[in-house]
């Protein structure tokens, strides 16, 4: 299904001007997502992907609305629901609803590539990167990130529960965890920058973020978090008053984390800056 407009923008994409990210994404976002999200935001801004851009799994689009000043050429998601929402938000030129190991464009079609917090989800990543690179011009920037492997490791229940020496239950819990964010790949940057190579990139950068403690912020968010859910199947709404007061004492809990610094050794996620090789 193809929804929206032919892309036409030539010009690279503009972040928007320093933000409160955090701020928007909780009015808009359950709190442990809000709080990835504004994190990875922030990273963002360092960056002049230039266009036409291509989202990989664009999801329901509110990501690219938080960071670009711009429309975003066009973002790819499988799923029929996030790609309505894609659509309604405005944020993309032109949205699809395909497999990002089987898109509709020629070779060398774009300039630049994103996918955030993404690929951890697909099982056959290869085929994502190989088709990825097959789309991008020479030279283009590709730039994502992912959960890696502190994800689990540094999960507060189940650190709690090697501490007490119930390495069985640690394992259970990191086994139930991985299963509900739906997960398939926490991996090192060694394994990222050998699937990269093979599909034709130069991995030029990489750092970790997200510490142990908003690590555990988000996880236990995903519990405290499940009025929102509600909230969102019976008004379509994640956040039902999304005003200051209510909102202040979860802003006080996550602005620490908010604040940390952008890389961080023992950081659960890694973003990755690659280039697709020129052979010409």
């Amino acid at each position: 299904m193809i929804v929206s407009t032919r892309p036409e923008a030539q010009t690279p994409i503009r972040q928007q001007p320093r933000q409160d990210y955090l701020g928007r994404q909780l009015r808009e976002m359950p709190a442990f997502r809000g709080l990835l999200r504004a994190v990875e935001a922030r990273a963002y801004e360092q960056f002049d992907l230039a266009a036409p851009l291509l989202d990989v799994g664009c999801g329901d689009g509110h990501f690219v609305t938080v960071v670009f000043e711009e429309k975003v050429d066009v973002g790819i998601d499988p799923w029929g629901g996030p790609v309505k929402e894609a659509v309604q938000r405005g944020g993309y030129r032109l949205v699809i609803q395909g497999e990002g190991a089987c898109m509709p464009f020629p070779d060398g079609h774009f300039a630049s590539a994103m996918s955030n917090s993404v690929l951890e989800h697909i099982p056959d990543v290869q085929a994502v990167l190989d088709e990825v690179s097959r789309v991008l011009q020479p030279g283009a920037l590709f730039v994502f990130c992912v959960p890696n492997h502190q994800f689990l490791p540094n999960l507060s229940v189940a650190r709690f529960f090697d501490r007490l020496g119930l390495r069985g239950l640690a394992s259970a819990y990191r086994r139930f965890f991985n299963r509900i964010s739906r997960h398939h790949h926490c991996d090192p940057p060694e394994v990222w920058q050998n699937r990269l190579e093979q599909a034709g990139f130069r991995l030029e950068r990489w750092w970790h973020y997200f510490s142990p403690g908003a690590l555990a912020a988000l996880e236990w968010g995903h519990y405290f978090g499940l009025p929102s859910l509600v909230s969102k199947v019976l008004f379509k709404r994640w956040i039902l008053v999304p005003t200051g007061w209510n909102l202040a004492l979860t802003r006080a809990i996550l602005q620490r984390y908010y604040e940390e610094a952008p890389e961080n050794p023992q950081g659960a996620y890694s973003f990755f800056v690659a280039r697709k090789i020129d052979n010409r």
